[in-house]
């Protein structure tokens, strides 16, 4: 029995899987592993790239209209005269008021309270099957609510965006907490620590890396649903200028709105990024 064992084990530095380990990690796709900086950015530029091109390509034919797709150049000159108006900045302003208002709230109270559900089961049976429940639920659906609740002030738009990002992080968040591996809880344990401090000094710390990813793929879900916010009567917004747009076909500056958007989650999103990489050094091998 014992030779038997001994041949199923490979031996280091024979076999097939020995050889195929010793081989340098390919320099173009390696699987999850690192690429030179130069060569991320260059295929950065050529997806931007693609995209211009495409956008070139279908607006000059024949069978695309230019109510679905205007040409390049009438939306360039009418994101310059966009940039100078305003209602614009206007507009800017109070989107970013109302996602950071609603986004702000549910992190707020969702972060520690997916804590407590990562880190205790009865309060995971206490918060997870209702917020499970409750993330299905479209947020349109629950405008006719909200107006019924808190009528057409800021408080109902602020409120949908909240609503929209709350049930999702913390569910995020618990599971960030319980990927913690249990033999820190334990180790803890046995060194004397109380059910506070394996919480507050042991696994909180040890999630927060998990918890700033939460975040940031949460801060663009919450503006997804600000468009949704400021269809509620609305005289302001991004969402709301978008929609009056519409009404009046003015596509070219649909395009200037939705390039607002991407824009702003382009820069929230490597601002997350840069105070993750800076805050959490420790964390980056772990995330390879």
């Amino acid at each position: 029995m014992p030779s038997l064992v001994r041949d199923a084990v490979p031996i280091a530095g024979r076999g097939p899987q020995s050889r195929q380990s010793a081989q340098p990690p390919p320099r173009w796709f390696p699987v999850r592993g690192e690429v030179e900086a130069r060569r991320s950015r260059a295929f950065a530029l050529l997806g931007a790239s693609l995209l211009v091109v495409s956008y070139l390509w279908l607006s000059h034919r024949e069978w695309v209209t230019s109510a679905l797709l205007p040409p390049l150049s009438s939306v360039l000159q009418t994101g310059w005269q966009t940039l100078q108006e305003a209602d614009f900045w206007l507009d800017l302003k109070v989107s970013f008021w109302r996602v950071t208002a609603g986004f702000l709230g549910a992190a707020l109270l969702a972060v520690p309270l997916g804590i407590l559900a990562g880190s205790f089961r009865l309060c995971s049976a206490l918060l997870e099957p209702v917020s499970e429940f409750l993330r299905y639920i479209p947020v349109p659906a629950l405008v006719p609510l909200v107006l019924i609740l808190l009528g057409i002030d800021e408080g109902a738009k602020v409120s949908l965006v909240f609503l929209g990002t709350f049930f999702q992080l913390l569910l995020m968040t618990a599971d960030e907490v319980r990927q913690v591996p249990l033999t820190l809880v334990q180790v803890s344990q046995s060194m004397g620590a109380t059910r506070l401090e394996v919480v507050t000094r042991v696994l909180t710390p040890a999630a927060l890396p998990g918890i700033s990813h939460a975040l940031r793929i949460c801060n663009g879900w919450a503006w997804s649903y600000v468009v949704v916010a400021e269809l509620l009567a609305a005289t302001e917004g991004l969402g709301f200028r978008i929609l009056r747009f519409y009404r009046f076909i003015q596509t070219p500056n649909i395009y200037v709105y939705l390039l607002v958007f991407g824009l702003i989650g382009l820069g929230l999103d490597g601002l997350f990024r840069f105070l993750h990489a800076r805050v959490f050094r420790w964390a980056k091998a772990g995330r390879a």
